[in-house]
């Protein structure tokens, strides 16, 4: 069972910046980060292979978030900068045991192991 903590979550003005970290029981091949707003479905916002030969942007975040891993820690870390109202929601980390398919790395339904989810709110 792979265990999955966020944190960094918080209130931002609008052009600000917020670091998620996900700590993990154990990297798995495949991690992203996932979003949900109220009222929306989940949706994949970056994701990579943590042996670091790919890695997959929502078109909504490319530019202004940039997803890493530290192997040694067993962290999956996001940096979000230029943030805007619409970036508003809960943020979760995922994990697959295996190697998602490049072309389904934000795909949801592509990942097993999910953490509780940490809020981000972007006030304009």
């Amino acid at each position: 069972q792979v265990q999955l903590v966020e944190s960094g979550g918080g209130s931002v003005q609008a052009g600000g910046s917020l670091r998620l970290s996900c700590a993990a029981s154990g990297l798995q091949y495949s991690m992203g980060w996932f979003r949900q707003a109220p009222g929306k479905e989940r949706e994949g916002v970056a994701a990579i292979y943590t042996d670091g030969r790919s890695t997959q942007y929502a078109d909504s975040v490319k530019g202004r978030f940039t997803i890493s891993q530290d192997n040694a820690k067993n962290t999956l870390d996001l940096q979000m900068n230029s943030l805007k109202p619409e970036d508003t929601a809960m943020y979760y980390c995922a994990a697959a045991g295996r190697l998602v398919p490049e072309w389904l790395l934000l795909d949801k339904h592509e990942f097993n192991y999910w953490g509780q989810g940490t809020q981000v709110t972007v006030s304009s």
